[in-house]
């Protein structure tokens, strides 16, 4: 029988939580680096017991930690990220020049095919990649090179590099995310990158239609329509069906349009998934009423899930790596709060419960469905 991995990165460690495919009774395994914030693990495709793990402090710096076995034991990696000495600044909150630096890891992506690859999305916005496992990294420098690179800015969060998607037909096509400066492309393996920003508008903004500047929360596709995109942005749920090159908005009856995670069906690249959350200002569910809203045509249309959440006096915030899905027959969604509990559904979101509860805050949740 199938089994599920969860990897839950929280304020205070990363957690393990392992099902088998009913996904009924959950062990809980942590906290690994206990006391240290973990950004994100993930697993490889290629190599499922294969994690990367994102360990960081303001005290002691960044780490990257890597498992061989599945979290049992772990072994610190190529913590070494060299920009490529590119000269120049980024704007800083007030517009002021800011000089680039490193900071920590937000995000991973390994390769679907190669163990040995790895991407990092990192803050301030850059991107490296590994070709042994995380030993060494080289930064994707073209990113940085673009032009508008010096019209970036923070978003509340940093100016992090938070998502990375690869199609998986065409693997030098990629795409970025980064808040705030909005989604870049490549097709041909990050030598160059274009702003994908076309049809985006962000009211706080000089020129709301600027080419960059978007805060972009969560960017998300299915690996079978990589040419359809979907965007949760700082206000806005986006839809793009031409690999980025222009947006439509796609929020229709959800009570709030902001919010940060997204995720997409594992079987049905129609049926989308976010958690609306009040305002920019208030990072907590509209009426204090936890609910998923999922949508089966791709956007506008949304229906309330909240079966099995609470209906009351919920103030908790869903992070922008936070959501996940397995990839059983009978889909499994995962999320998980700022208040620390990892809620899943076994049936695409009809109904819910919490997995654990009192964990620290959470960071980010990933999906790993073991043979």
């Amino acid at each position: 029988m199938s089994a599920v991995r969860l990897l839950v990165g929280t304020r205070k460690g990363l957690f393990i939580l392992t099902s088998d495919g009913a996904r009924r009774d959950w062990d809980v395994a942590g906290p690994h680096f206990a006391g240290w914030e973990v950004y994100h693990c993930q697993g490889s495709p290629a190599a499922p017991d294969r994690l990367y793990a994102s360990q960081s402090t303001g005290w002691f710096g960044q780490i990257i930690q890597r498992s061989d076995d599945g979290g049992r034991t772990w072994e610190a990696v190529g913590n070494q990220f060299p920009y490529d000495g590119l000269p120049g600044t980024h704007q800083w909150y007030d517009g002021t020049p800011h000089p680039w630096e490193f900071k920590r890891v937000w995000h991973f992506r390994p390769s679907p095919s190669d163990p040995e690859a790895v991407y990092a999305g990192v803050e301030d916005a850059a991107l490296f990649r590994s070709a042994d496992g995380g030993r060494t990294w080289t930064e994707v420098s073209g990113l940085r090179k673009h032009p508008s690179g010096g019209a970036w800015a923070p978003g509340a969060g940093g100016m992090c590099l938070h998502t990375t998607l690869m199609d998986p037909a065409r693997p030098e096509r990629m795409f970025v995310a980064i808040s705030a400066a909005g989604v870049f492309g490549t097709e041909d393996a990050g030598r160059t990158w274009r702003p994908l920003n076309r049809g985006l508008r962000s009211e706080f903004m000089p020129k709301p239609d600027a080419e960059v500047g978007h805060c972009v929360h969560r960017i998300a596709m299915h690996p079978d329509r990589p040419r359809t995109l979907f965007m949760q942005k700082h206000w806005d749920v986006m839809r793009s069906d031409d690999a980025g090159e222009s947006w439509r908005e796609v929020s229709g009856n959800l009570p709030s349009d902001f919010g940060f995670a997204i995720a997409v069906h594992a079987h049905e690249p129609e049926t989308v998934y976010v958690v609306p959350i009040k305002s920019d200002r208030e990072h907590f569910p509209p009426d204090g009423r936890l609910r998923v809203y999922r949508s089966r045509s791709g956007g506008d249309e949304w229906e309330a899930l909240g079966e099995g959440l609470p209906q009351s006096h919920c103030y908790v915030d869903i992070l922008r790596g936070a959501m996940a899905v397995d990839t059983l027959d009978a889909c499994g969604i995962y999320f998980g709060t700022t208040g620390g509990q990892v809620y899943g559904s076994r049936d695409a979101g009809d109904t819910w419960a919490p997995i654990v509860r009192n964990l620290p805050a959470v960071l980010s949740v990933e999906a790993q469905t073991l043979a």
